[in-house]
């Protein structure tokens, strides 16, 4: 009997229902980053990078940010950040993930409610889970449910402050909130609106600024963009009114306890914020390739197509066939989707041209059949 039996029976089990994970090396076309502008290996942010050394930017922070971490770096980025997204603040955080644990865990009290659509990122679950505030998901998408979950949540005597919490664009099944639709509900209800935008910021909206563009300013609201994503950076900006920010340098024990991000790093999302203005046909030359892969597809009006195949152990046959056709296409399985809906999730990128999304729609038709 070994200490370690428990965790190999583990490892069994979800073997057995064909969801084990395992790193796959990046090969073939790129059906599956989140490089949607194909900013990650840009030249322009390869000479930024090292224009950035040159002028002795650190690689390292040496501390947390309340410390010594704080470099001039992460200061430039948040200002223009701020500047650029039209907020009274922004602060940097290593990961979205670590920016979601932080939002959830911090800014709602344990007086309050969080209703949030029951296909939110992961991150957010996590934040929730230990933060002290009342959770209760809403049926995905669905505005209605959103009202009836705060509508009771009153009637039971609660006083607290309500915080509605969404993706502006899904990451599983590339389809976007009712924005309108819920900040009416957020100021019928004087609640706050949270808003990840993952996966809109630098695909959507005027230079890039994401779907929920409009809203940003507002007292009741907080955005949350990855930089990791189109921007082709890593780390992740919050952007939301100055006290929002002040309680989270304040409170978030994400930020207080961890090593600042890279100000290598805030030195490259700057840059790239720059490319977002300067190079607008990034944007246009992926909007044709939705359009073209949404006539051979039959895909979402996004960069994110969801194919359903439904089994667990078929979804994987199936993407490791199209791996092996020189298609870096994955499978996503149960937890990370629902039960009964595992899919092939293709991501549009620039790294692809419209003869290679054809070459991919042939495969799987062939493989599908």
């Amino acid at each position: 009997m070994s200490i370690l039996d428990t965790h190999r029976e583990a490892l069994s089990l979800i073997a057995r229902r064909s969801r084990s994970r395992k790193l796959i090396a990046r090969s073939g076309h790129d059906f599956a980053s989140n490089d949607y502008l194909g900013l990650a290996n840009a030249p322009e942010l390869r000479d930024a990078v090292t224009a950035a050394l040159d002028r002795g930017v650190a690689i390292g922070a040496g501390g947390s940010r309340l410390l010594r971490g704080n470099d001039p770096e992460h200061e430039a980025l948040e200002a223009e950040a701020a500047a650029y997204f039209g907020t009274e603040a922004a602060l940097f955080f290593s990961t979205g993930f670590a920016a979601n644990s932080a939002i959830f865990s911090t800014l709602p009290a344990g007086r309050d409610l969080i209703v949030h659509d029951e296909l939110i990122h992961a991150s957010a679950h996590e934040g929730m889970r230990l933060g002290r505030a009342a959770t209760v998901a809403a049926a995905h998408g669905d505005v209605q449910a959103f009202a009836d979950a705060i509508r009771d949540w009153r009637a039971a005597g609660n006083k607290g402050r309500v915080w509605i919490a969404v993706e502006s664009l899904y990451s599983m099944d590339g389809d976007t909130a009712p924005l309108t639709e819920l900040t009416a509900l957020a100021d019928r209800e004087e609640a706050f609106l949270i808003i990840d935008e993952a996966h809109a910021t630098g695909v959507f909206g005027p230079d890039g600024r994401g779907l929920a563009h409009a809203l940003e300013g507002r007292e009741n609201v907080v955005t949350l963009r990855t930089c990791g994503k189109a921007l082709g950076c890593e780390g992740a900006l919050v952007c939301c009114p100055r006290v929002l920010a002040d309680v989270l340098v304040n409170k978030a024990r994400g930020f207080i306890f961890s090593t600042a991000p890279s100000p290598l790093a805030a030195a490259a999302v700057r840059a790239s914020l720059g490319l977002l203005r300067a190079q607008p046909e990034r944007r246009e030359r992926l909007a044709r390739l939705i359009a073209f892969a949404g006539a051979r597809l039959g895909a979402t009006d996004t960069q994110i197509i969801p194919v359903i195949i439904g089994e667990d152990a078929r979804t994987m046959e199936i993407a490791g066939a199209l791996q092996h056709s020189g298609f870096d296409v994955r499978g996503i399985r149960p937890p990370t989707v629902p039960a009964g809906t595992s899919r092939l999730r293709i991501s549009l990128t620039l790294n692809v041209d419209e003869a290679t999304v054809s070459q991919l729609a042939d495969r799987m038709d062939e493989l599908i059949r």
